[in-house]
């Protein structure tokens, strides 16, 4: 009984682990990991990095704060995926093409399910308006 604390979702220093499945549950629940970590994160994934103009020799601690939070976000995003969703993203330059690549993935997936079922149903509402007696018209010629 004691392992019980040490499920994925059970901490609130890990992120929540997105293994491809569920992504809308996934996508709010690491909505709100990130907001409650660090507000600035949330915006640096869903806005972009937050940008450094000195070149890496001149940078004052603002810059440097800065990159510690472009760091942080992916570093977060990282720890977040399974291996197979690691290597989908690997090569995104930051958290903002991360977090898009995923939704891109998941959100295109499930809305050309819902076009496909929407296909589907228009098919069947037409199929099932055919009156009988048309059908027996149809069939006597």
């Amino acid at each position: 009984m004691a392992a019980q604390g040490h499920f994925e979702g059970q901490s609130v220093n890990r992120p929540p682990l997105f293994d491809g499945e569920d992504y809308t549950y996934r996508k709010t629940r690491m909505d709100f990991f990130l907001q409650g970590l660090d507000h600035q994160i949330w915006s640096i994934i869903e806005e972009g990095d937050l940008l450094v103009t000195n070149e890496k020799d001149n940078w004052i601690e603002d810059d440097k704060k800065k990159i510690s939070l472009n760091c942080k976000a992916k570093s977060i995003l990282y720890y977040a995926l399974s291996k197979k969703e690691f290597n989908r993203i690997s090569a995104c330059k930051s958290s903002m093409e991360m977090w898009e690549k995923l939704r891109i993935t998941y959100e295109g997936a499930d809305k050309v399910k819902e076009t496909r079922i929407d296909i589907l149903v228009a098919q069947y509402k037409s199929l099932s308006s055919v009156s009988p007696e048309n059908t027996t018209t149809n069939n006597a010629e």
